[in-house]
């Protein structure tokens, strides 16, 4: 999924206090950019600190790449119809979540989506929309069902030959969460990973307040419509108004059910606040799959979680116990 960069992010006074107690790098990582912002005493502590960031969110990204040959998650895909495979606890367990979130969102959230052919192009080149058949066989090998776990024997084996899994909807929100914790284990006090669009916080701002997350209308983007107090949260935005293409007056955009093979449609915008980056992206996506009405019925069953979503109209909607300012 596309992360809006200039949609939802505006630190309010943050790096308006001691310009040597904040310090920030920006970089690539992950094919995104990553923006990492620590509290340190010296530029030296702060240099150290966002290297071990980067080291941990590059450990992540060879575990979890499906380009790198040599990962376990390739081997997962090479061997998928042939054999289980044995892997790390760390990839388990997260391909464990990523199944339970399938199941809460009754498969709108799919790992191995990556299983599907791409037929649906948002480049200007589609001139009709793909017939029902080719859709129906673009989806045929994908199915969380499909991805068979042993736990006794921590191995992971997907049934059919092709399948595939991949973690392009969790796997920026997952590093963001490592590096965090990892900090923290380190005793930095405050700061954000900004990874393209997968925010994690803690501590406050160096006065004492709240981190405020400022989310704009992608619709009107210079305008923003709401401002949000977090500590301690993660916070997703995504949105998919940049690729899409319109038939017969209807727009679909490159966010596409994994169940069915069509676009999803609706929704240019969803902002989703969780106690992890994984678990808020993960939400993401699945939202612009399901629907606004669906999805914000979800969110409000669920604790601790809240979302903004705006429509294709430009209307804003939020969950039930959503704080704004």
């Amino acid at each position: 999924m596309q992360k809006s960069i200039f949609t939802y992010l505006l630190l309010i006074s943050f790096f308006v206090t001691t310009a040597q107690e904040v310090h920030k790098r920006t970089l690539k990582l992950m094919g995104s950019r990553f923006d990492i912002t620590v509290i340190a005493n010296t530029q030296d502590e702060a240099t150290n600190y966002i290297d071990l960031a980067v080291a941990e969110m590059t450990r992540i990204e060879k575990l979890i790449s499906s380009w790198d040959k040599k990962s376990q998650t390739s081997l997962i895909n090479q061997n998928a119809g042939i054999q289980a495979v044995k892997v790390d606890t760390e990839l388990f367990q997260l391909i464990e979540r990523s199944i339970y979130i399938s199941k809460l969102t009754n498969g709108a959230f799919d790992i191995s989506y990556a299983s599907m052919d791409r037929i649906w192009k948002f480049d200007g080149s589609m001139t009709k929309i793909p017939s029902a058949e080719a859709i129906q066989q673009s989806v045929a090998k994908v199915g969380y069902k499909n991805i068979i776990l042993n736990k006794t024997d921590q191995t992971v084996f997907l049934k059919q030959k092709g399948m595939k899994i991949g973690f392009g909807a969790i796997g920026k929100g997952y590093a963001a969460d490592k590096a965090k914790k990892l900090l923290q284990s380190h005793n930095v006090q405050a700061g954000i990973i900004n990874a393209s669009g997968d925010l994690n916080t803690w501590g406050t701002e160096i006065n004492g307040k709240n981190f405020k997350i400022a989310i704009k209308n992608p619709l009107n983007k210079n305008k923003v419509f709401t401002m949000i107090p977090i500590k301690e949260q993660a916070i997703v935005t995504s949105g998919n108004y940049e690729k899409q293409v319109k038939f017969n007056g209807k727009r679909y955009t490159h966010i596409i059910d994994p169940r069915t093979g069509y676009p999803s449609s609706g929704i240019v915008s969803v902002s989703v606040l969780a106690s992890s980056a994984e678990l808020a992206d993960a939400l993401a996506t699945s939202i612009f799959v399901i629907g606004k009405d669906v999805g914000i019925d979800m969110i409000n069953q669920l604790q601790n979680i809240e979302c903004i979503i705006v429509d294709d109209t430009g209307k804003i909607h939020y969950s039930s116990n959503i704080k704004i300012e």
